[in-house]
């Protein structure tokens, strides 16, 4: 799962928000470093990271890329993922995406002390509007340019948009079947 997905499945109060997505951001041990509810949150995003990267229904999705692209499926899923969420979002919430966006940027904006590159990431994120622009499916290629920047082998997204734009519908419905067993084991 994507930032999107982690902060729907982490709680809506502010640390839990926080927490869901300093769990892509801090790493090692967390022990004394945060408050417990912060530190709650970044742990059950782990939990949720575990739980997805090992589940038969994201297996068979990872599986869908052919063998060459599978060092790299788990991240196209991921903000895939994101975009199924983004579009489909009143099946999960009950509030727009649009106001979801804008009451996790105000806690973003907020907070004086993100850790390292979120802290530099979240001007961005919130005056472009990244999470509610995941519905829009164009704007996976710019994500995953995004991130082959901050990859060994950048090589390795190449090509992934007209994979993704294949495999449209089939991944969806991964994400349909997926996505309400991992809210039920977030809520757990």
């Amino acid at each position: 799962m994507n930032y999107l997905a982690h902060l729907h499945l982490g709680g809506q109060e502010p640390e839990q928000l926080l927490g869901s997505l300093y769990g892509d951001f801090v790493k090692g041990r967390l022990e004394g470093r945060y408050s417990p509810a912060l530190l709650d949150a970044i742990q059950l995003h782990r939990r949720i990271d575990a739980y997805t990267d090992s589940h038969p229904l994201v297996l068979t999705a990872l599986g869908r890329f052919p063998a060459e692209r599978r060092r790299y499926a788990g991240i196209i899923v991921d903000v895939f993922f994101d975009h199924c969420l983004a579009r489909h979002w009143g099946d999960y919430s009950d509030v727009s995406l649009a106001h979801y966006t804008r009451g996790v940027y105000r806690v973003l904006a907020a907070e004086p002390e993100l850790p390292g590159r979120l802290a530099r990431m979240a001007p961005y994120m919130i005056a472009d509007d990244w999470l509610g622009s995941y519905r829009d499916f164009e704007v996976l290629e710019q994500v995953f340019n995004g991130i082959s920047r901050r990859l060994s082998k950048p090589e390795g997204l190449l090509g992934a948009m007209a994979e993704v734009r294949a495999l449209y519908e089939p991944l969806m419905q991964d994400f349909r079947q997926f996505y309400p067993i991992l809210q039920a084991f977030a809520r757990a």
